[in-house]
């Protein structure tokens, strides 16, 4: 199901353009342009559904974590129609960098922004369900690649996540692949970051708090 589109859906961008957070936005009645000066598209619900490897973040969190991963897919109990189109599960895993204690996981169930396109807002499930936030993609695409054997594609997406009570304000870098991006494209993302202009903060933070996150294959399972 996950790889599966529609002739409705646009395609996946295959160059490495992002648009800054609409917090950084001067006019946020006009349609978010990328880095590349051209419309922001946000990505096809389909294409999001999958489990995605976090290779780098700003972040502090997942400083002491590995093999950190976030699997998006429908709701699975919808209370209406209109939830059931458009509606995300959310399951965030991952796993101590010491390699004790298995795997850990927060789940929660997250709506699309009904103002801001590639935007979603989140809420956890059973005891988190206090807990809130807000996230929008920057960029998305897919990408060919060498890998060595021979061709294959990689997907990427571009995060960020407004500030919580909880966790500071921060950028993820996402790979479909378990063992991450290509180098190529992972200098692609980082170039992109830091020409956006029109959100500073966001540069700065990339350019000081941009670290890799751990990946050490195989993945615990539970």
């Amino acid at each position: 199901m996950a790889n599966q589109t529609t002739q409705s859906e646009p395609p996946a961008p295959n160059t490495i353009s992002l648009r800054a957070p609409s917090k950084y936005s001067s006019d946020a009645s006009k349609a978010p342009t990328t880095t590349s000066g051209e419309p922001f598209v946000t990505p096809p619900l389909a294409w999001l559904w999958r489990t995605w490897s976090v290779t780098h973040s700003t972040l502090s969190m997942w400083r002491s974590a590995k093999n950190v991963r976030i699997t998006y897919k429908p709701l699975s109990s919808p209370p209406d129609a209109a939830t059931a189109t458009t509606a995300n599960d959310n399951l965030v895993e991952y796993e101590k960098s010491s390699g004790k204690g298995g795997v850990k996981s927060v789940a929660g169930v997250e709506k699309p922004d009904a103002n801001i396109p590639g935007a979603w807002n989140w809420r956890g499930k059973g005891l988190l369900a206090i807990a809130s936030s807000h996230w929008e993609v920057l960029g998305w695409g897919e990408r060919e690649i060498l890998d060595g054997v021979g061709e294959e594609r990689e997907r990427w997406a571009v995060t960020w996540f407004a500030p919580t009570l909880f966790t500071q304000e921060g950028v993820d870098i996402y790979s479909d692949r378990k063992e991450g991006l290509s180098k190529e494209t992972v200098d692609g993302i980082m170039k992109a970051l830091r020409e956006l202009k029109d959100a500073p903060k966001v540069v700065e933070m990339v350019e000081k708090s941009m670290q890799e996150v751990e990946i050490t294959l195989p993945w615990q399972e539970k």
